[in-house]
C-alpha cells in the first residue's frame, strides 16, 4: 500500500507536470488561460513555466483594449515578446496610452506587435505603444486608413531594430514614410506595401537603393510605378519573394533587370499585361530557383516561355499559374509532369 502511495505521489509531482507542460505548449492561448481555472495546482504548475506566457493573443476578441491592460498587469506576462491584436475589437489609442503609462515594464522585451485591422488606432496610438517597446523587430498594421507618415515617424524613432514591416492597406502613408524606412531600416528584410496607393517612384526608389537586405517585397495592387523603377529591383541581391500583381507598367525590359535577382523563389506577375515571352524567358534563365510563378491574366505569353521554364526551373518549380494565358495550350497532368516533375499546383485557363 505504501509503495502504491509513493508511486502515486511521484506520478502527480513529476509525471503529470511534465505531461501538462508538453500538452500546454500546443494549446491556443484561450484554452491555456481556461486551464488556469481548473485547479490551484494546475494554476501554479502552468504559471511556473515562463515560456508559456511569452505571447498575448487577443485576435478577433471583444474588449481587447481592457483585456490587454489587465494581462500586462499580471506577473506571468512581465516578459512578453509577442502581442497579437489582429482584428480585435474595442482597442483604441487610449488603451495604448495606458499601456505606455502603466505597463511599460512588461513590454520592454516585446519583439513582435500585430495591430492588423485595428481601425481605431491612429498615429497617436502608435507613438504611445512604440515609445515603450524599443526591441520590436516585427511590426504589422495591415489595413489601417488612419495611420499616416506621422505614425511611421514615431515607429522609426522608437523602434530601431525592425526587420519585418507590414503596411498593407495603409492608404494614407506617402513617399515620406518610405524615405523614413529607407533611412532608419537599411537592415529590413520583409516589407509589405500592398495597396499603399499614395506611393510614387521616388519613394520606392529610396527603398530599393538603401534596403539591400530585403528578402520579401510585396507591391501587390500598385500600378503607378514606372518600368524604370522596377528595373532597380535588381539591386536586391537577397530577394526571394516578390509580388508585382497588377504592375501594369512592368515590361519585358523591367523583367530583364529583375532576372538578376538570382535568389528569387516566388514571383507573382498576375495581370502584368505588358509582359511577353521574352521577359518570362529571362526570368526562367536568371532565376533558376523559382518554386512559384504566377502569370495569371497575361495574354502575351505562349508555350515558348513554358518550355524555357521547363529547361531552367523544372527541378524546383512546384506552383505555376497560367490561368487566362490564352497563348498557352492545355495539357494533361502527365504532360505537365514531364515538363515539371515536382509540380504540385498548376492552374490553366478553362
Amino acid at each position: 500500500m505504501e509503495g502504491e502511495e509513493t508511486e502515486e505521489v511521484s506520478w502527480s509531482r513529476e509525471t503529470v507536470p511534465k505531461v501538462l507542460r508538453i500538452v500546454s505548449t500546443r494549446l491556443p492561448q484561450r484554452d491555456l488561460v481556461s486551464l488556469l481555472l481548473v485547479s490551484q495546482w494546475i494554476y501554479r504548475t502552468l504559471v511556473s513555466y515562463p515560456s508559456l506566457w511569452l505571447a498575448i493573443d487577443f485576435r478577433e476578441m471583444n474588449n481587447a483594449g481592457n483585456r490587454l491592460i489587465h494581462a500586462l498587469s499580471l506577473p506571468r506576462y512581465q516578459h512578453v515578446k509577442q502581442i497579437i491584436l489582429e482584428f480585435a475589437q474595442d482597442i483604441e489609442d487610449k488603451h495604448l496610452e495606458l499601456v505606455n503609462s502603466k505597463c511599460s515594464d512588461a513590454i520592454q522585451n516585446l519583439e513582435s506587435l500585430n495591430l492588423n485591422g485595428c481601425q481605431k488606432i491612429s498615429d497617436k496610438g502608435i507613438e504611445a505603444i512604440t515609445g515603450v517597446c524599443p526591441k520590436v523587430k516585427v511590426f504589422s498594421i495591415y489595413w489601417n486608413v488612419r495611420v499616416t507618415d506621422g505614425g511611421i515617424r514615431s515607429l522609426v524613432k522608437n523602434c530601431k531594430h525592425v526587420i519585418d514591416l507590414n503596411l498593407s492597406g495603409c492608404k494614407n502613408i506617402s513617399d515620406k514614410s518610405l524615405q523614413l524606412i529607407a533611412e532608419h531600416y537599411p537592415q529590413i528584410e520583409f516589407l509589405n506595401l500592398t495597396r499603399c496607393v499614395k506611393l510614387t517612384d521616388h519613394g520606392l526608389q529610396q527603398i530599393l537603393l538603401n534596403c539591400s537586405a530585403l528578402q520579401n517585397l510585396n507591391l501587390y495592387a500598385l500600378s503607378s510605378f514606372s518600368d524604370e523603377t522596377y528595373k532597380s529591383i535588381s539591386l536586391l541581391s537577397h530577394l526571394k519573394y516578390l509580388d508585382l500583381c497588377g504592375a501594369q507598367n512592368l515590361s519585358d525590359e523591367g523583367l530583364f533587370s529583375i532576372a538578376k535577382c538570382h535568389s528569387l523563389v516566388s514571383l507573382n506577375l498576375t495581370w502584368c499585361i505588358r509582359v511577353t515571352d521574352a521577359g518570362v524567358i529571362a526570368i526562367a534563365e536568371g532565376c533558376t530557383s523559382l518554386e512559384l510563378l504566377s502569370l495569371f491574366g497575361i495574354v502575351g505569353v505562349t508555350d515558348k516561355c513554358l518550355e524555357a521554364l521547363s529547361r531552367s526551373c523544372s527541378d524546383k518549380l512546384t506552383t505555376l499559374d497560367v490561368n487566362g494565358c490564352i497563348g498557352i495550350k492545355k495539357r494533361s497532368r502527365k504532360d505537365l509532369l514531364q515538363l515539371f516533375p515536382h509540380l504540385k499546383c498548376f492552374k490553366v485557363h478553362s
